[in-house]
């Protein structure tokens, strides 16, 4: 399975595309980020402040660290799932790496209900704080992960 135009969407749509390398919003620090959220490049190397890309290297960055995030799902889920369900735990991927706990809650089969109130209280904090970025994006993702 390989994510759709829905499920790259999504992700590009909650984490911009900034051509300049910043600072973690949640942290003030790192890491650093770059283009669509991305922090290392595909050899694992990482970027710096200062770092300047072009919006077609960018684009480029993304689909070259995307089958990264597919891959996390594909080793933890193992149970099938829709597209609308794949597309929303990469989507969680790319912004937090992974979770053992939303693995194993889809992987029983925990109804859409339990997955969705889940989904939906965890990793919304940055910093300390919660973030309403965040929050509306476990919400967006939840509900993509239930639509049938």
């Amino acid at each position: 399975m390989k994510v759709s135009q829905i499920g790259i969407q999504l992700i590009k749509d909650f984490e911009g595309c900034r051509l300049k390398a910043y600072v973690d919003p949640g942290t003030g620090g790192l890491p650093i980020t770059i283009g669509y959220g991305n922090t290392a490049r595909k050899d694992g190397s990482k970027f710096k402040l200062g770092d300047v890309i072009t919006q077609e290297r960018a684009n480029e960055l993304f689909l070259e660290l995307l089958p990264k995030y597919e891959a996390t799902v594909i080793k933890n889920i193992k149970v099938t799932v829709n597209q609308n369900q794949y597309d929303a735990l990469v989507s969680f991927c790319w912004n937090c790496g992974s979770s053992d706990s939303l693995f194993r809650l889809v992987n029983i089969k925990a109804t859409d209900e339990i997955i969705h109130k889940w989904w939906s209280t965890h990793y919304i904090m940055g910093g300390g704080k919660v973030l309403a970025g965040l929050v509306r994006r476990r919400k967006v993702e939840a509900d993509l992960f239930v639509k049938k």
